[in-house]
């Protein structure tokens, strides 16, 4: 079974060399992808000189194309499993072995997603941005019919049939909430996990204290549009003929 680690990067030369090393220290069955997005400061050298082999936009293109590019890279170079790990710390591989264990262990499960929010942890997000994920929570529970406790966090794993997935299509703006109504309308089968994160070691974080209403809003509004947007139906994680029209 190969397994790659996709930690996107974007100006995070603080904390990128220190997450690639955790990760070859604690998870070494994994390799280590660094895609960094455009940096204009050393990510990509402190990337290297951790050991990672690194992708590079030329330009920023956002976390969504960021981890796309990952997901190409794993279908392409023939990866059985992928997770993404985040390049400013806040991902402890610690816990990819647990990840993994539900991925595998669990029948028909296809990605297990990272929570913060299942059991206490002592993990304290802005007041604003709390207020954002339970209503993201609620709404996304509703629509996928299964409790979904943390849906803006990125420390996901996929099988072969998520990365073919999301190799093909993943949302580009604020991707976390919408990859979620992806999973489901491809009736793929989501499993969260309980797991500690960190504050963010270094960089600044795309979603300001100012930003978080908006964010809020333009992600509603981008799932009000995909309930009323034909799906193709498919088997789980494929493609199908246009002609197979189906609701989320």
């Amino acid at each position: 079974m190969r397994k790659l680690a996709i930690v996107p990067a974007y100006n995070e030369e603080g904390s990128v060399g220190r997450v690639v090393a955790d990760i070859r220290q604690r998870a070494p069955g994994f390799d280590v992808l660094v895609v960094d997005d455009g940096s204009t400061d050393a990510t990509a050298r402190e990337a290297e000189a951790a050991g990672a082999t690194l992708l590079q936009h030329p330009f920023n293109l956002g976390i969504g194309g960021a981890v796309q590019s990952g997901f190409k890279y794993a279908a392409r170079h023939g990866y059985d499993i992928a997770v993404q790990v985040d390049g400013d710390g806040q991902h402890d591989p610690g816990y990819l072995t647990k990840l993994l264990d539900a991925l595998c262990n669990t029948p028909g499960t296809d990605m297990v997603c990272g929570t913060r929010f299942r059991e206490r942890t002592g993990y304290r997000a802005p007041l604003a941005r709390r207020v954002g994920m339970i209503v993201f929570s609620i709404v996304l529970s509703a629509i996928t019919r299964q409790r979904i406790t943390d849906p803006t966090s990125g420390f996901r794993m996929a099988n072969r049939r998520g990365i073919e997935l999301f190799a093909r299509d993943y949302p580009h703006d604020y991707p976390e909430v919408e990859a979620i109504l992806m999973i489901h309308a491809h009736r793929l089968r989501l499993l969260e996990v309980p797991v500690e994160m960190s504050q963010r070691d270094s960089g600044r974080s795309s979603i300001g204290k100012g930003h978080s209403v908006y964010y809020m809003i333009k992600v509603l509004l981008a799932i009000l549009v995909g309930l009323f947007r034909g799906r193709v139906a498919v088997e789980p994680g494929e493609d199908a003929p246009v002609s197979a029209q189906r609701s989320i």
